[in-house]
């Protein structure tokens, strides 16, 4: 029986973003996370202190991204690592730690350059947050994109400001969409990171959040579930008031993942279901199941459903 093909292009329940990836660029493309020395404006006292309450930086920053190492050694780092696999590819720089664009201008520029100056990088993946775009940034960025492949990843955490508000992050939903309206005018690619399970939503909540998302111009879309992670605000409060917080079952969440797929817009291209925190630093949910193994059964479910991303847009 012949495979239907989705609005995507291809036969995949969803838009996922390793077949985009393959598309956009002739030859395998890898991450390699870059470490600038940035700090937030939650954790200077610009907005607050102390950061997101659910947020430790050592979860998902590589060891060689060290601030004793220029940006071009942690690129060259990070590029070894991966040539043990694949011994031919291109790499995007991606500036991962904390706000990557919370700094001068002329700093940031400085930074930036300095990883697109190595023969092995052909763009940059800024993750940052929705308040900590200046206006000549903006401009920087949107020249630069005309050249290189460049996105910017929003941390939007939320659509409730309630929620924003609890976990201490520092900005309004509102922020959210002015910076992928802004972003997206001036052909910037964006992607938009939200966290399923923050204390005090509701299923109908995440559901309604898809159909929130789809209406605004978003280009690539990571989720994750909640974790609890040691050395966190939120490590604290969970071992005080475990009630306050519904931490998934891995098959629950799998169930959440598709139902949200079905809401949300097909043109969306979907970069991550879930987050995997280092084994010492997580306190719970632990599931066993690495990335592959996850997407993999949202990809069963699908079928077995036969419904996909998409379907009750």
């Amino acid at each position: 029986m012949k495979q239907k093909t989705f609005f995507w292009g291809h036969s995949k329940r969803y838009n996922d973003f390793p077949t985009y990836f393959k598309n956009l660029f002739s030859e395998r493309v890898q991450k390699v996370s870059v470490d600038g020395g940035f700090t937030c404006p939650n954790r200077d006292g610009e907005k607050g202190y102390g950061g997101c309450t659910y947020c430790n930086n050592k979860t998902f920053k590589p060891t060689y991204c060290n601030l004793e190492n220029s940006v071009t050694s942690q690129i060259e780092q990070g590029i070894r690592f991966f040539e043990k696999k694949y011994k031919s590819m291109r790499f995007l720089a991606y500036f991962q730690a904390y706000t990557s664009s919370y700094a001068p201008l002329e700093n940031l520029i400085e930074l930036y350059e300095e990883a697109l100056r190595h023969p092995k990088i052909v763009g940059l993946v800024i993750s940052t947050r929705p308040d900590a775009l200046q206006g000549e940034l903006l401009e920087y960025l949107e020249e630069l994109s005309k050249k290189v492949y460049v996105m910017v990843e929003f941390g939007l955490e939320s659509h409730l400001d309630s929620t924003l508000e609890k976990i201490n992050r520092g900005h309004t939903f509102a922020e959210s969409v002015w910076a992928l309206e802004e972003t997206s005018s001036r052909g910037i690619n964006n992607g938009a990171h939200l966290i399923l399970g923050l204390p005090g939503e509701t299923r109908e909540d995440w559901l309604n959040q898809s159909r929130v998302i789809s209406q605004l111009p978003v280009n690539n879309l990571k989720l994750h579930q909640l974790q609890i992670h040691k050395g966190t605000v939120m490590e604290k409060q969970f071992r005080d008031n475990p009630d306050q917080f519904h931490l998934f079952s891995a098959e629950e969440y799998i169930e959440l993942a598709v139902d949200y797929l079905e809401l949300l817009n097909p043109k969306i291209i979907v970069e991550r279901f879930i987050s995997q925190a280092p084994p010492d630093l997580l306190i719970a949910p632990r599931w066993g199941l690495k990335n592959f193994e996850f997407v993999a059964k949202v990809e069963k479910r699908l079928k077995e459903r036969d419904t996909w991303q998409g379907k009750l847009y």
